[in-house]
């Protein structure tokens, strides 16, 4: 459903969808602190190497100087010179469960994120903005866990099979016609983890002299399903139909390249949630 347009009979209430997009100044902001600091990290590296300023990073060995680097060169000045001085805002310990709120382990740091130090208190209610407690199981709501475990005793913690063997349970069954249902088609299929949906299941549906139409910001779970698939992979805009729509005409009129045969399959590949 968009701009009040009903989507069919699953729902009835109208909504508008609205993108904000960032204003042009906060764009040229962000390129020009980058680099600023992209230069000052040079300037650094170059007081480091000539002991003015102190190096905290591992220095390579001179025996290992002969052997292929881990990192790439600038992936290593990123780290360094970028990264380490907002590294406090990502890796943070917690220390209770992953719910709406949570709780932090303070620490602190003596020399500008380089190393960190815990002071043994705790910082409490933080605001939870991402986590995989998708269904709550971790959780000590009372009433949340007499449900677990409930579920626990009748089903176990896992399958230990594929569907297609003895890993299909009611449950599974269930959920494929309630999602069918809800998007209107004939069935559903419902796997088990999203990353492998997606890189092993393109391959079985496209293949060579077959098209794959891709949305610029695709996770690498369809980025790598395409490529294996062997099928031509050409991008369009993110979110944009225009873009899409362009792709689609040229695919249909023009064909394959060099020989102008029909491709075999046309696909589109586009997230459901971004």
């Amino acid at each position: 459903q968009k701009n009040g347009v009903s989507n069919g009979s699953l729902s009835k209430k109208a909504f508008i969808e609205h993108f904000e997009q960032a204003p042009m100044y906060v764009a040229v902001l962000t390129f020009v602190g980058f680099g600023v600091g992209t230069i000052f990290g040079y300037l650094r590296d170059f007081m480091r190497a000539w002991g003015l300023e102190k190096r905290n990073i591992a220095a390579e060995r001179e025996q290992q100087k002969d052997f292929v680097p881990l990192y790439q060169d600038f992936e290593n000045f990123y780290t360094r010179n970028l990264y380490m001085r907002i590294r406090d805002n990502w890796n943070r310990p917690i220390c209770s469960v992953p719910g709406p709120q949570f709780d932090l382990m303070e620490r602190v740091t003596d020399d500008y994120n380089w190393t960190f130090r815990f002071t043994g208190r705790t910082i409490k209610n933080v605001i939870n903005m991402g986590s995989y407690n998708y269904l709550g199981f971790a959780e000590t709501d009372a009433n949340a866990l007499k449900t677990v475990a409930k579920e626990l005793q009748k089903y176990g913690t896992g399958i230990c099979s594929t569907r297609q063997e003895m890993g299909t349970l009611d449950k599974h069954v269930e959920l494929e016609k309630l999602v069918a249902r809800f998007l209107g088609v004939e069935d559903a299929m419902v796997f088990g983890m999203g990353f492998a949906t997606n890189s092993m299941n393109i391959p079985a549906l496209v293949g060579k002299g077959c098209l794959i139409l891709s949305d610029e910001l695709n996770h690498t779970s369809l980025v790598l399903g395409a490529r294996l698939s062997g099928a031509t992979i050409r991008i369009f805009k993110h979110n944009n139909i225009q873009s899409l729509e362009s792709l689609l005409k040229d695919a249909i009129i023009y064909g394959q390249p060099r020989s102008r045969r029909a491709w075999r399959k046309i696909i589109i590949l586009v997230e459901g949630i971004y």
